[in-house]
């Protein structure tokens, strides 16, 4: 089967993980890239062995020989940049978060489904092997019913008001560069519609929020407790707790190992053995999906991000957090 043919829209600190981890993958190939400017094509070009370069995105989607576009460029630019590519006719992988709010996703959705493009959320963590491990071991009945789950992520970025993380204008903070990750994660394992949700977030002074928590409530007494941050370092960790057992995930959203837990001892581990980033899982699912002719993914589906986007916005309202191009 031919190998599906990539574009890079983006040339930025994850588009470049996303290349070098693209190596692994044996079902594509990079076939071009797009920046703002020619030059930072061109180099990013040389550095990652890419054929083409283009000196500005509408280039790269107009390139003929490109089956799909992964989106990395600033939040606020995914809509756009998104709607430009399915526009263009290609297939889409958008880094998360997939949007700023629900009613562009709504929109981008709308437009796939009724152009019967393919479209995807980049949560790379979701195709890791070890939380697909763990995915088996919960459908799997290993740990009873879950009524528990706890999940952080937080990092200590430096003073810098004009850094993208810390700048509202970029759509910065911790809900939607950290936060995204525990709260995916918390709809893969307890879904996307809590019956009610309860929030809290330091503002800080360039008007974003630096740290937040989260709890989820969900029917029968399950909940999800959930924090990220951008100004503190946290130890990005999750546990799961059933009704017979527990998994404990070090550094979830990289996962390479998992302990399943009973009576409080560790009666399986899987570790996966991989040297990269895991990049490289997210990119395969696509290019599966794309060969066997899906408009979606069943590990990261659209009604899912959807959801996700829902649980966001619900935050924002509770904080009163409204970016600037809003």
């Amino acid at each position: 089967m031919a190998k599906t043919k990539w574009g890079i829209m983006g040339t930025g600190w994850i588009a470049e993980k996303f290349a070098a981890d693209f190596k692994q993958v044996n079902t594509a190939e990079l076939a071009a890239v797009g920046s703002r400017t020619s030059e930072n094509a061109q180099k990013f070009a040389a550095e990652h062995a890419i054929p083409r370069s283009y000196g500005s995105y509408q280039e790269l989607v107009l390139d003929s020989d490109v089956d799909v576009i992964y989106v990395a460029t600033p939040h606020p630019f995914h809509k756009e940049n998104v709607l430009t590519s399915l526009r263009a006719g290609k297939a889409v992988l958008c880094e998360k978060p997939f949007t700023v709010h629900s009613s562009e996703l709504e929109e981008l959705i709308q437009y796939a489904r009724e152009n019967k493009l393919f479209l995807m959320e980049a949560m790379w963590t979701r195709f890791l092997p070890s939380i697909q491990k763990v995915r088996q071991w919960l459908s799997e009945g290993k740990i009873g019913e879950v009524q528990l789950l706890k999940a952080d992520f937080g990092f200590r970025t430096d003073w810098d008001p004009a850094n993208r993380l810390l700048n509202p204008n970029l759509g910065g903070g911790a809900l939607l560069d950290a936060g995204i990750y525990p709260i995916s994660f918390a709809s893969m394992v307890l879904g996307t519609k809590p019956d009610k949700i309860t929030s809290t977030a330091y503002i800080g002074s360039t008007g974003v929020d630096e740290q937040f928590s989260v709890l989820l409530s969900y029917p029968n007494g399950k909940t999800a407790s959930l924090n990220g941050a951008v100004r503190l370092n946290l130890n990005n960790d999750a546990y799961i707790y059933g009704t017979e057992g527990s998994i404990y995930i070090p550094n979830f959203l990289m996962a390479k190992t998992a302990s399943l837990f009973r009576d409080n001892q560790v009666v399986e581990t899987y570790t996966d053995e991989r040297s990269t980033d895991g990049y490289s899982f997210e990119a395969e699912e696509v290019s599966r999906c794309i060969q066997e002719g899906m408009m979606e993914s069943s590990i990261m589906p659209l009604d899912e991000s959807l959801g996700i986007m829902k649980i966001i916005d619900e935050i924002r309202t509770q904080w009163e957090l409204r970016y600037p191009f809003e």
